[in-house]
């Protein structure tokens, strides 16, 4: 159903059974996928291209341009994929020339109210953003996240595999994947074991994130020792390659 209300440029492109509620309005430049839900009072605009089997609820914004002063009018976009549930008054802004001129969202998806996803972000799969999380420009969030409620993350900051922040955690620097991080800033208090096993990482498997952690938080070792020392188990534990990944990118700095 597609309400009489609601305002279709002529030129989107939408499949034959997107549904589109009350009062919402797509621009000119958007595509949705089959079995895509759209709420009342929803706004899709600028170069925007939503995926198959995702629920918008009302009042959310997305393909807005940037809260960026240096963007001027350019083509970027918003990308979001599939079967992603994005709750009420969420604002997600198009890419900027600056960076990758896109803003990206995986699928499965679960993006609780008045979350904000700034311009030049890249969103995995499986993540859950708690209500009024909040990401600034160009940063990453890798598979698997769980953001708590009120969690704020600093531009260029990336967040690893598997990691869950606390309630109103402030994200100032790179978090290695597999990790727990609260406070303001925020700071690591262990692994998310409980969120490995959901995934099915096997008791030896999370024994082996365990060791790393403790190498490289309570070893007293230096970033680049820590990371040489992880890398040589990585052939046992392959789930470990991310966290040296992670150490071996780590411009910004990692929480501590």
């Amino acid at each position: 159903m597609r309400h009489p209300t609601a305002i279709i440029h002529p030129s989107a492109k939408l499949a034959d059974d997107v549904q589109v509620g009350p009062y919402s309005i797509i621009g000119e430049h958007v595509e949705i996928g089959a079995g895509t839900v759209i709420g009342p009072h929803v706004v899709i605009t600028g170069h925007t291209t939503i995926g198959k089997h995702n629920q918008i609820f009302q009042f959310c914004s997305l393909g807005e341009v940037p809260q960026d002063k240096k963007y001027a009018g350019e083509p970027t976009r918003l990308e979001i994929g599939d079967h992603n549930v994005i709750r009420e008054s969420c604002t997600f802004n198009l890419g900027t020339v600056q960076d990758r001129g896109v803003t990206s969202v995986g699928s499965h998806n679960w993006i609780m109210a008045y979350v904000h996803i700034a311009h030049d972000c890249v969103v995995g799969n499986h993540t859950i953003f708690a209500n009024q999380s909040t990401l600034a420009g160009h940063v990453i969030i890798d598979d698997y996240v769980i953001l708590g409620g009120f969690t704020g993350v600093h531009q260029f900051c990336r967040v690893g595999e598997s990691v869950i922040t606390g309630i109103a955690a402030v994200v100032r620097q790179n978090v290695p994947p597999y990790l727990t991080v609260s406070g303001t800033p925020a700071a690591p208090h262990g692994i998310n074991a409980e969120g490995l096993k959901r995934r099915g990482f096997s008791p030896e498997a999370i024994l082996a994130v365990k060791r790393a952690y403790k190498t490289l938080y309570r070893n007293g070792l230096s970033l680049e020792q820590a990371r040489v020392t992880i890398a040589a188990d990585v052939p046992a534990h392959p789930e470990l390659a991310l966290f040296v990944e992670a150490l071996a990118h780590s411009e910004r700095g990692i929480v501590r």
